[in-house]
């Protein structure tokens, strides 16, 4: 008796493999791209609530004065694109 299945096991695992690596590198890359958001959403936040409070802005940060409201941008570049975060906060009675 000759078996005709003698390294499909293999051939099924050099076709499958391709699509799992593709597939790990995909999710990497999205959850850097969200901790990357992330970071940034939270450096425009710091950045509005010191102004806000009328302490120093860290160099890079733009600034957005109203008299009721403080607007931070904070730019970010990563590899293909630039990352662009914005946050408001309230001006703080009795800042200046």
């Amino acid at each position: 008796m000759i078996r005709r299945d003698r390294g499909s096991a293999t051939a099924e695992l050099a076709v499958a493999l391709p699509a799992v690596v593709l597939l790990l590198v995909a999710g990497l890359g999205a959850v850097a791209a969200v901790t990357t958001k992330l970071g940034c959403t939270a450096a425009a936040r710091d950045a509005a609530l010191a102004a806000a409070r009328g302490d120093t802005v860290p160099s890079g940060v733009g600034v957005e004065s109203t008299r009721d409201t403080v607007t931070a941008t904070v730019h970010r570049s990563i590899k293909v694109t630039v990352l662009t975060c914005s946050a408001t906060a309230a001006r703080e009675p009795g800042a200046p």
